[in-house]
């Protein structure tokens, strides 16, 4: 069952012998040291020596091809670890450009490519295939260099199952992308630990930007027949999974597991926008909903007049503060609705962020939670603080999608794309995982992950991961 293997399987290493939680240390990224070095190619580094079909020799090609390199590299070692059979490399390497006119298409899985803006995996004939005029250079000026690293992982994801036969044609697609995902994480983890021969990136802005990049291309609307991969939330998950614990992990992905991850989680809009306007009855509703997930004795009073707040042992975190001397949260309604303004613009292939309310809503959770810290008698100050309240706001989530609520306890329920917004804003600023002065860990990998925990574990999950 993945779901006790990702929350706790996986959860400790070795230190002198000893085994030690790698949530321990707050500013470790799955029990990797957060780094804050350079993110991308080596220098000094020879070109690789494989070549593309159809390649111009490139920037683009360059980059795909020491990726496919390094990817080929790690799965050499690794393949024989965990499954069954001799690795072989993928067959054919093929680049194309989307902007040639089509006398100069090629073909692709028994597809043209005039103007087919895409990377992929050819089960047909074991190859992989991108467009390196358009969706590789809208990547990497987008995410990053590191974010095409990961487009090709995923895509050398199919490869590996496909040569591992641990899926077949009456697989469902959800489970082929997830387990893609999930084995283009664990390739991440090689880079992070410094083993690529051709890139290196750092575990927080470097790590953050290759979520982004996730998260950008998910499926926006699950209602869309053609939604196969899964929303940000899920293929973060995925990938997150396969960085903390490996290929094996990557394995134990099938539809029950999906199906018991996903839980009561909103998966379609139900021909509703899933947006709630930000507002004060709004947010009173939600208020009473916290009181109802998370009780405590002492409830905070809400102050809707801005987000300062007189208070001795706390600062003003705009668009909402705590102030745990007086008990109080206090919210820039108009502040706060701007935050969860949703902001699509029609001309940006891959948003950097995905807005919405939940964006605005997130954060307001999160200064409850540090009410209910308050209560534990927890510290409020510092990096355990910030993931407990990013962890408390998963719980509150998660509670949120839940149905017969009555409407004395808040009338408002969680949207399909609210877990999407939460991950995009933990993954940009992460004022929701910060603590009470508005400080929080630099990986965007370990706001997310306590968020997640939240959402699949639970309150207590939260309080022992955090202790």
């Amino acid at each position: 069952m993945l779901t006790v293997l990702v929350l706790v399987g996986g959860c400790t290493r070795l230190v002198d012998g000893r085994a030690v939680s790698i949530y321990d240390d707050p500013f470790k990224v799955a029990g990797l040291p957060t780094t804050s070095g350079p993110s991308g190619p080596r220098d000094g580094v020879p070109e690789s020596t494989l070549t593309a079909t159809n390649g111009d020799g490139g920037v683009m090609d360059r980059l795909a091809l020491n990726a496919v390199d390094d990817i080929q590299t790690y799965w050499r070692d690794e393949f024989g670890k965990e499954f069954q059979g001799e690795f072989k490399p993928v067959g054919k390497l093929l680049s194309w450009s989307a902007k040639s006119p089509r006398t100069d298409a090629v073909e692709f899985c028994k597809e043209s490519t005039y103007r087919l803006v895409n990377a992929a995996y050819c089960r047909l004939d074991n190859s992989i295939g991108w467009d390196r005029s358009v969706l590789l250079p809208t990547m990497e000026e987008t995410f990053g260099k590191m974010a095409v690293v990961m487009v090709l992982a995923h895509e050398y994801g199919h490869a590996v199952q496909t040569m591992a036969k641990i899926v077949g044609t009456k697989d469902p697609v959800i489970v082929k992308e997830q387990q893609a995902d999930c084995f283009a994480g664990a390739f991440m983890r090689h880079v992070a630990e410094g083993k690529a021969a051709h890139f290196t990136i750092n575990t927080s802005d470097g790590l953050n930007s290759v979520l982004a990049a996730t998260v950008a291309i998910r499926d926006s609307n699950p209602d869309d027949p053609e939604s196969v991969h899964g929303s940000a939330f899920e293929r973060v998950t995925a990938v997150q999974v396969g960085f903390t614990d490996g290929p094996r992990a990557c394995k134990g992905i099938d539809i029950d597991e999906i199906n018991q991850r996903r839980g009561n989680l909103p998966t379609s809009f139900d021909g509703e926008s899933g947006e709630y306007e930000i507002t004060k009855n709004n947010l009173i509703e939600l208020s009473k909903a916290l009181a109802a997930i998370l009780p405590i004795p002492e409830e905070p009073t809400y102050d809707y007049s801005g987000a300062k707040v007189d208070c001795r042992s706390g600062v003003t975190t705009e668009p909402v503060s705590y102030c745990a001397a007086k008990n109080v949260i206090a919210t820039d309604i108009p502040g706060l609705a701007q935050r969860g303004t949703v902001n699509s613009d029609p001309d940006e292939p891959l948003p950097v962020k995905v807005t919405g309310d939940y964006n605005g809503y997130m954060v307001f959770i999160s200064r409850y939670t540090l009410a209910v810290q308050r209560n534990h008698k927890q510290q409020l100050v510092g990096p355990k603080a910030g993931l407990r309240a990013a962890c408390l706001s998963g719980v509150v989530t998660g509670k949120l999608a839940q149905t017969g609520r009555p409407v004395n306890q808040g009338d408002i329920k969680l949207a399909a794309g609210d877990l999407d917004e939460a991950v995009s804003g933990l993954l940009t600023d992460g004022l929701a995982a910060s603590d009470a002065e508005g400080k929080t860990v630099p990986s965007g990998f370990a706001r997310v992950d306590a968020f997640r925990a939240g959402v699949l574990g639970g309150q207590s999950t939260c309080m022992a991961r955090y202790s």
